[in-house]
């Protein structure tokens, strides 16, 4: 089961608990670790909505990038690891990780892209979701599948593509 938990501060009114957890949802369901939602353990996810200025501060100290940016992603948990620990949690209860979004980065974004602030939210939410399941889109194979992962799942949310279709 997946039990994901929202602070917001700063952004506007919205059911930002539904948005998220549909988001983190529909990003586990693409994951390899989609079973994980039928699952007895409590898979927890902590969704923070903040001011581009906590983080520019957090995207400096954790990423060493002096600059705010849309989304920063925060796994409790090694990739490698991440089977064995929901398969054996003690208390039933896995801390997957954080996801802090940046208000202005995300509302530019979202306007430059000619979309609502809660849809782009929605996608960044579901990108930082496949983060904490150890995905990542360094190379170009890593970003083909993470970036078809995210498309799936912002089709079952009825949200835009965001990204180009790629020439093979």
């Amino acid at each position: 089961m997946l039990d994901v938990a929202v602070q917001a501060e700063g952004w506007p009114d919205a059911d930002w608990e539904a948005i998220a957890t549909r988001a983190a949802s529909a990003a586990l369901a693409q994951s390899a670790f989609g079973e994980w939602a039928t699952w007895p353990v409590s898979i927890e996810v902590a969704v923070r909505l903040t001011s581009d200025d906590e983080v520019h501060v957090l995207n400096r100290n954790y990423r060493k990038k002096d600059k705010p940016t849309n989304v920063l992603s925060f796994p409790m948990i090694q990739p490698d690891l991440l089977e064995a620990v929901t398969q054996n949690s003690d208390d039933g209860e896995v801390l997957l990780g954080d996801i802090v979004l940046a208000h202005g980065v995300c509302a530019a974004e979202a306007e430059e892209r000619g979309i609502s602030t809660v849809d782009h939210a929605a996608h960044l939410i579901v990108h930082g979701t496949l983060h904490l399941l150890g995905y990542d889109h360094q190379g170009d194979h890593e970003a083909e599948v993470m970036e078809d992962m995210e498309r799936v799942a912002l089709r079952e949310l009825g949200l835009h593509d965001p990204y180009p279709v790629r020439e093979d």
